[in-house]
């Protein structure tokens, strides 16, 4: 990718020319040598720390506590169980029931009677230090009794066992969406039976495993409920939403919570939540009057922050025999985990309308069922909702090349919609507005090298290489810019998907920026900087970004779904609009000139047709100082900005991976991978290269490595990095990115988002390759994570020839829901009287052959 360089350019260095530039951020300077503030670096006078005792079990009931030896034990302060702030605690709240009969179990941050997964918190220990509390978190005598668990998904949805007895079951919730009802298309059923007699229908079943967010720095929250107002900070992507809930459940008036998001060190949507540590420190705090902090430990975020992904997929696909792409049927087992987190029913849902990706479907039926078990809870994870979904369509598309003997790039291009059909509404009722499939694709073939990749991977197969090439294919798109608040109240959802933002104009000439979005990792004080120094024709250095902070920054929906620029920036942006005509009052008055003749560039406003002018800066100074004010005037040019997103925006991209699998060991290496995006409006490319690259490792390592794992007794089993396998830069390669530009239509800057592209994308594409390298030994499809046990196995399976009957036992959905059974491996037989072919995914070592 093509970078300019920040040095210091009179070409490219004034007013109009930020937006587009790759400059450094800003905000690294205090990042990297260690003068910010973590949450975790926080110490306050007379401050207590805290430490967690957990449930070993998955399932039990509390019979008794003994505190007593812990509450004798050095430095100890007290010691708090669920029934001692059994009234005060607060409730983890979930703020997206997805439908109206939602079974949504009741989440204690403490509890008092039973836990649901091991982890959940039943003691807290208040002592001088965090050292002397977590050792005499180990004195403290909990007594349980052991219930049945739940652990398995297709088994939870059988409700056999039950993860919360009193509710009386597991389904939490069923949501659908058909095109024939809506509208959108037509039957999906019709559309399959017809191709079963006369085409081509090809069904699979894949696994999502869990993951889990491994952020840079764990969660802390600090509490200080001395002052007039109680003051939190958090390690957290979501201040405001904190704040809101937090009175909202905990009876404390809002104006007088103040939290505080300083420098966070990652989220990935894993700190999109507000936590049972949160809550539980606020209310110790304010029942010792004291501040109070809790930092959690590495294994205490394994274990106890929210999970990610964790489906089941069945999707079934139609087409014609010519390869045109008829129906499109998904049936999704989303895991909950013991809770409903905050947003965590509607994260499966966001796939809903993107299952049909870049394709058009004349006829689509959603189907999903979510399922409550007895490990930790889920909820949104990079992505969120986008990668399953993106996953499962891309698998598909390749499946569907394979059984017609076509190359899977020529049979997405006959089906993906066309740059001159934009705006388009697909067959799940969204509208895109903007794309070109055909330019990101054809850019991304000629960086990759397709044709001569394919050339090799056909002699290596004619020559029966013990090392094949797989290459793997992912067109993709996705909505991001969460959300048009009219859409999330058809949604059920509980909050808006509106943005805030300020501008003040300093005296001196320097502007401030408050923004509602609050980052962790993004650098909106380096692009916030850039969009207003263009907007406003003010030096780059000269503006201030300030966020985070519910005082300084007191409204805001926060940051996650890809909106802080689309969303967050849009009201930037008019914001400093407001400025510019507010401003042009005083020029008009200050030129003595009507503002019919004024014009506003490079930071002046100028009479037209004359030299006389006057700097945005100058009339800053002129407004505070109020001497010469037009009759009536405020003296004030600053203006706030709420926007709230007409529409999602639609990214979208051409990955392409290189893989090269050892048959003989089953070990995979990377050879190449490229990728061009359609991100519309560039605002940094260093950034954008950051963010790219940051997501396609999240989504490479879901493909390879990571999956989080529990015992039979519910025991997380990759509770540490020594068993939760993340990827180093030595696990990787480097990736070749390029981009393609169609501004988006609905939002002045163009921007569509890109914080979560390369996740989204990676992973199909990863897998797509290494099922090619191995397709010819009859597999087609490896359950992630393909490691090389499970590629070995897969093949291994593959060369025997299969069994009697071994088709029937493999497993099926009923009415939507995949049954119990493990379905082990999978060979998939075809029909070739009817021209369809079927086969399923693995939930073991093995993977799927045929």
């Amino acid at each position: 990718m093509t970078i300019t360089d920040d040095r210091p350019d009179t070409a490219t260095d004034g007013p109009g020319n930020e937006v587009g530039k790759a400059r450094r951020r800003k905000e690294d300077q205090r990042l990297i040598t260690g003068r910010t503030r973590w949450t975790d670096n926080i110490t306050l006078p007379g401050m207590l720390h805290l430490a967690m005792v957990r449930s070993p079990f998955a399932h039990a009931t509390i019979r008794s506590i003994d505190t007593s030896e812990a509450k004798t034990a050095s430095g100890v302060v007290d010691v708090v169980t669920g029934a001692d702030i059994k009234d005060v605690q607060g409730v983890n709240a979930n703020a997206w029931p997805i439908t109206p009969d939602q079974v949504t179990p009741t989440h204690l941050p403490v509890a008092v009677e039973r836990v649901a997964c091991a982890g959940e918190i039943v003691a807290v220990v208040v002592a001088r230090s965090a050292a002397e509390a977590r050792d005499a978190a180990e004195l403290v005598d909990v007594d349980y009794d052991e219930l049945p668990a739940v652990l398995d998904l297709k088994e939870a949805a059988n409700d056999t066992v039950l993860a919360h007895p009193d509710l009386g079951t597991n389904k939490s919730a069923f949501w659908q969406l058909d095109s024939a009802e809506q509208g959108s298309g037509g039957d999906v059923e019709a559309a399959i039976a017809e191709a079963r007699t006369d085409g081509v229908v090809i069904e699979r079943e894949f696994r999502q495993q869990r993951l889990i967010p491994a952020f840079m720095e764990p969660r802390s929250v600090v509490v200080d409920p001395t002052g007039e107002q109680m003051t939190v900070w958090s390690s957290t992507q979501i201040p405001h939403i904190l704040r809101f809930l937090v009175a909202a459940t905990m009876g404390i008036p809002e104006s007088k919570v103040r939290v505080i998001a300083p420098d966070v060190g990652g989220g990935f949507g894993g700190k999109l939540q507000t936590t049972p540590e949160e809550f539980a420190t606020i209310a110790i705090s304010r029942r010792l009057g004291k501040p109070c902090k809790y930092t959690e430990t590495r294994s205490e975020s394994l274990l106890s922050g929210h999970h990610g992904r964790d489906q089941w997929q069945k999707l079934t696909l139609s087409a014609k025999k010519d390869g045109t792409v008829t129906g499109l049927k998904v049936d999704l087992l989303a895991d909950m985990g013991a809770y409903v987190a905050i947003v965590g029913g509607g994260v499966p849902v966001l796939g809903a309308w993107m299952f049909n990706s870049i394709y058009k479907f004349p006829a689509y039926q959603f189907n999903c069922q979510t399922v409550l078990t007895n490990k930790t809870w889920v909820d949104a994870y990079r992505g969120a909702g986008r990668p399953e979904a993106t996953f499962g369509i891309e698998r598909m598309m390749d499946e569907l090349a394979a059984e017609l003997g076509r190359d899977p790039l020529e049979v997405r291009e006959q089906n993906w919609i066309r740059h001159d059909e934009f705006p388009f509404t697909t067959v799940a009722g969204m509208t895109y507005d903007s794309g070109n499939y055909e330019a990101a694709t054809e850019k991304a073939k000629q960086l990759f090298g397709y044709d001569e990749l394919r050339a090799e991977q056909k002699r290596r197969r004619e020559s029966n290489d013990p090392v094949q090439l797989g290459i793997g294919v992912s067109t993709f798109t996705e909505m991001c810019g969460l959300a048009p608040s009219r859409v999330l109240g058809q949604l059920n959802y509980g909050a808006g998907g509106w943005e805030h933002a300020s501008i003040r104009m300093l005296a001196t000439g320097k502007v401030e920026v408050i923004t509602g979005v609050s980052p962790h990792g993004q650098g909106h004080e380096t692009a916030w900087s850039q969009i207003v120094a263009d907007r406003l024709g003010v030096p780059f250095d000269d503006v201030e970004v300030l966020h985070g902070d519910t005082q300084i920054a007191p409204r805001g929906l926060d940051t996650y779904g890809s909106r802080s620029l689309v969303v967050g920036a849009e009201a930037v942006v008019r914001a400093a609009d407001k400025v510019i005509e507010k401003a042009k009052v005083f020029a008009a008055h200050l030129l003595e000139a009507s503002e019919d003749d004024l014009e506003f560039k490079a930071g002046r406003f100028e009479v037209k047709g004359t030299d006389k002018g006057v700097g945005i800066a100058e009339i800053a100074l002129a407004t505070f100082a109020a001497h010469n004010l037009p009759d009536g005037a405020e003296p004030s040019i600053d203006a706030d900005a709420t926007y709230d997103p007409v529409a999602f925006s639609f990214p979208h991209g051409t990955h392409l991976c290189a893989m090269e699998v050892d048959t003989e060991t089953g070990a995979s290496s990377m050879r190449s991978y490229v990728c061009v995006d359609d991100i519309g409006t560039i605002v940094n490319p260093l950034i954008v290269e950051g963010q790219v690259h940051g997501g396609l490792v999240q989504g490479i390592a879901q493909a390879l490595w990571e999956g989080a794992e529990y015992d039979e007794q519910g025991t997380l089993v990759t509770g540490s990095f020594v068993d939760y396998t993340l990827p180093t830069s030595a696990d990787t390669i480097s990736f070749v990115t390029d981009h393609t530009v169609s501004p988006s239509t609905t939002n002045t800057l163009g921007t569509k988002g890109v914080g979560e592209a390369g996740t989204i994308a990676s992973t199909p594409a990863v897998v797509n390759a290494i099922v090619d390298a191995v397709r010819s030994f009859g597999i087609d499809d490896i359950t992630m994570p393909c490691t090389p046990e499970r590629v070995w196995k897969a093949i291994q399976a593959g060369k025997r020839p299969p069994v009697e009957g071994e088709r029937d036992a493999q497993p099926h959905f009923d009415e939507g829901l995949p049954n119990q059974d493990d379905p082990g491996t999978s060979p998939a037989t075809g029909s070739t009287a009817s021209g369809s072919v079927s086969g399923s995914g693995s939930d073991s070592t093995e993977g799927g052959a045929r």
